[in-house]
């Protein structure tokens, strides 16, 4: 599992602004072919899109692909086109039920076959962008093998705000019950990055720390943005601190003493700490050793 606080849209029919978008430092790139995409481009941008595939793997950025949905006649196109060895996952947009995700994984896996690749190589990130896909994410998580992230999408005016009908406010307070079924949806499917997209002010860089402090108290590991400027903030909220790290490696220490001395739960920095504290306690440390060394990660 790819570890990602950020994931950054570039739109696919232009390939100077990848370049710009990879300095900004993001986890993952997100090369679109749909929505940021003219009609009239849409055919020209895949060989395009293959290319920066191609390109920035070799360079060591993680990147996917949202190809167009499947009621666009697009889909397969698309897939045929920016299939490769290097490619590491796909987003479908508008996914409602169980089996589109099936008809998408059976789709890449015949691709992947065709073009001699190992079955399963490219993953999928299950977008929540539909009433459907809202109510029903754990049982299609579970259903698509390839679902190795989920994405809830709960900005102001677009798809999922129309689907469900709320009014987007930037104290989040319409959307609170959608990002925290997302995060149960998330895990309980198995899946440990949960993430969302809720906003999309660009000069609002206050406006967006907050946003990001919310999500992560509500157990978001990430965010997908849609600006550059975005990512240093965001990769700076998502990432464990110093401070964390510290108080989780002096719990560790004090637990060891503790079993040391024959017992199983010990008084640390004023809490009662048990082995599921430990458990947690590990699993940020994990957290913070798996953020690339020359990403952000801001300390208090």
């Amino acid at each position: 599992m790819h570890l990602v606080r950020s994931s950054l849209f570039v739109p696919g029919h232009k390939p100077d602004w990848v370049a710009k978008a990879q300095a900004a430092g993001a986890d993952e790139l997100i090369l679109d072919l749909e929505d940021a995409v003219p009609d009239d481009q849409k055919t020209a941008a895949r060989e395009i899109v293959r290319d920066s595939v191609q390109s920035l793997f070799r360079q060591g950025q993680y990147c996917s692909v949202r190809i167009n949905g499947f009621a666009t006649g697009r889909a397969l196109d698309d897939l045929e086109s920016v299939i490769c060895a290097e490619l590491r996952a796909v987003m479908l947009p508008k996914v409602e039920t169980v089996e589109d995700i099936l008809s998408l994984d059976t789709l890449l896996s015949h691709l992947e076959r065709r073009a001699g690749l190992p079955d399963g190589l490219v993953a999928t990130t299950l977008v929540l962008e539909t009433a459907g896909a809202m109510r029903d994410a754990c049982d299609i998580a579970r259903a698509g093998r390839r679902v190795h992230q989920i994405m809830l999408a709960c900005g102001p005016g677009g798809d999922a705000a129309r689907a469900v009908g709320y009014q987007w406010t930037k104290h989040g307070e319409e959307t609170v019950y959608l990002r925290s079924k997302a995060v149960l949806d998330t895990r309980a499917a198995g899946i440990p990055y949960p993430m969302t997209s809720s906003w999309w002010d660009i000069r609002d860089l206050d406006g967006l720390r907050k946003d990001a402090e919310r999500n992560r108290r509500l157990g978001m590991r990430g965010m997908c943005l849609m600006h550059p400027s975005h990512v240093p903030i965001v990769n700076e909220i998502f990432s464990p601190q110093e401070t964390e790290i510290a108080h989780a490696r002096g719990l560790l220490a004090a637990m060891e003493a503790a079993e040391a001395d024959g017992n199983a739960a010990v008084i640390y920095d004023g809490d009662m700490v048990d082995y599921a504290m430990v458990t947690t306690a590990k699993e940020l440390i994990e957290l913070a050793d798996g953020i690339p060394p020359n990403s952000t990660n801001a300390s208090n």
